[in-house]
């Protein structure tokens, strides 16, 4: 089939491991003819959001992509948000995909997607949402205005056309039925996973020797992993502070990933504590070597696509528990913390530190389980009708 995967309600961002990244290369490499057209909004070299330049090349999965630019009669301010492009309707028509995948539809460009298949009643849409009033709509303007008027007219005119809505969490499912009136019978949840689209290099066994010997970790260290995007919303620098205070001998942190500005001087200044490993911006694949190389992965503060990446790994988790996030927790291989705060924290860590049937127990469902679900290559299939 060809696949045209329309990533213009946010960002796209080559080389890293967000669901736009992985999708088109999971649907490549099983046989589909795939495109990709973006927005411009990207990570520029510091890597902060940003906008690049529109243009056309293949990604580094070999997949063609077309960076397409705003509209120019509308000032760039309102038109970043209300995301109207030129040039949709030649690339529609160029490629002519039997499946269009939305990744999000906060775009007014769904008018062109809808004239399309109107001219073309064969070709199918599915959409995803990654939208939840945790990572949006976080003041009056972008909750009432954007999403409750504009982008809910996207959802209800794009409605009638599309095959299914994805939510890739419970809580994103209830916005497109709560906030944008979506049809509860079009909704399903899809999840993000893991990358199984191609085999590890090299053993776990391997991996966690490796890792452990280039980091002076030794092989009866217990690990544990955090990282990703370190903001305060994330309460990286409480786990931190929370595993420093217990002092636990034979035992090492792991941080991974990059500060913000406003927390760059505390997560320095944490990371030089005794037992504290940081490693700083860290590849897809090192992440990946990380996680293998532990013995529990530690996510005290809100979502990250790493939640449903470690789970599809195998590894025991802790998450905080958020409503309609529970959907990680496939029957025992995570923790799923109430309150977040100190406290928890240190008597979760102790938990798992000291008793090793529980650890135990929660891998054996990591790895039997938490596999099966979260595998991409059985997400890309259901993304497109196949599964």
């Amino acid at each position: 089939m060809r696949i045209m995967h329309c990533c213009l309600a946010a960002f796209y961002i080559d080389n890293y491991g967000y669901q736009e990244n992985i999708l088109p290369k999971a649907h490549k490499n099983q046989g589909h003819d795939v495109f990709i057209v973006a927005s411009t909004e990207n990570y520029l070299a510091d890597k902060t959001l940003g906008y690049s330049k529109a243009e056309s090349y293949i990604n580094e999965h070999g997949i063609p992509v077309c960076r397409l630019p705003y509209a120019s009669w509308i000032p760039k301010v309102i038109v970043r948000k209300l995301r109207l492009y030129r040039g949709l309707k030649v690339k529609l028509e160029e490629f002519k995909p039997d499946v269009i995948f939305l990744h999000d539809i906060q775009f007014l460009d769904v008018l062109t997607i809808i004239d399309f298949v109107k001219k073309h009643p064969n070709t199918k849409i599915f959409s995803d949402c990654h939208t939840d009033f945790i990572n949006s709509g976080k003041n009056w303007v972008s909750k009432n205005i954007l999403h409750k008027v504009i982008y809910k007219w996207c959802a209800k005119r794009i409605e009638p056309y599309v095959e299914m809505f994805f939510g890739v969490t419970p809580l994103r499912s209830k916005f497109l039925e709560d906030v944008y009136g979506i049809d509860k019978k079009k909704i399903d949840l899809l999840v993000m996973g893991y990358d199984d689209t191609k085999p590890l290099k090299a053993s776990q066994t391997e991996i966690r020797n490796n890792i452990r010997t280039k980091l002076g970790i030794a092989d009866n260290d217990f690990l544990i992993v955090t990282g990703g995007k370190i903001d305060e919303r994330k309460k990286i620098h409480n786990l931190i502070e929370a595993f420093c205070e217990l002092q636990l001998k034979n035992t090492k942190l792991l941080v991974f990933g990059t500060p913000t500005p406003d927390m760059k001087i505390l997560i320095e200044d944490l990371s030089k504590k005794t037992n504290v490993v940081f490693v700083g911006w860290s590849s897809q694949q090192d992440i990946c070597n990380y996680l293998l190389s532990s013995d529990v992965a530690f996510f005290p503060g809100t979502h990250s696509v790493l939640w449903e990446q470690t789970v599809g790994l195998g590894v025991p988790s802790v998450f905080k528990k958020w409503d309609g996030m529970t959907h990680v927790d496939v029957g025992g291989n995570c923790i799923l913390l109430d309150k977040g705060d100190n406290e928890e924290i240190k008597a979760t860590l102790m938990s798992l530190v000291s008793n090793k049937e529980l650890l135990n127990r929660m891998l054996a469902v990591a790895t039997t389980k938490g596999k099966l679900v979260f595998s991409y290559n059985e997400i890309a299939k259901k993304a497109i009708g196949l599964n």
